[in-house]
């Protein structure tokens, strides 16, 4: 199983809002089943790396399909395979850790 942190960004949009295309891009994780979280400075979504790889493909197409001509996509995989590893397990990895320390 493997992590991937996902940018997707539009250029030379008419607005430096860019939250109808993040909007379109939740919605299409959602119907592909995705298991994903949304943050505030990207998304994060776990599958098999391969998988992955082919989602951000699709994913990188959306702002096209909106009018955009240029899309940057910056992504993150992080594929680990001596142990299963999802979304929020190094955040309580971490958390684990502190509170270990604070004892």
């Amino acid at each position: 199983m493997a992590l991937m942190q996902i940018n997707v960004l539009p250029l030379g949009t008419s607005s430096p809002s860019v939250g109808e295309f993040v909007g379109s891009i939740v919605k299409h994780l959602q119907r592909e089943g995705a298991v994903y979280r949304l943050t505030d400075m990207g998304t994060e979504v776990e599958g098999p790396a391969a998988e992955l790889l082919a989602l951000a493909a699709r994913l990188h197409e959306i702002p096209f399909t909106k009018g955009c001509r240029r899309v940057v996509t910056q992504i993150v995989i992080d594929d680990r395979r001596d142990k299963k590893i999802g979304l929020g397990d190094k955040v309580a990895s971490v958390n684990q850790r502190l509170a270990i320390e604070a004892d």
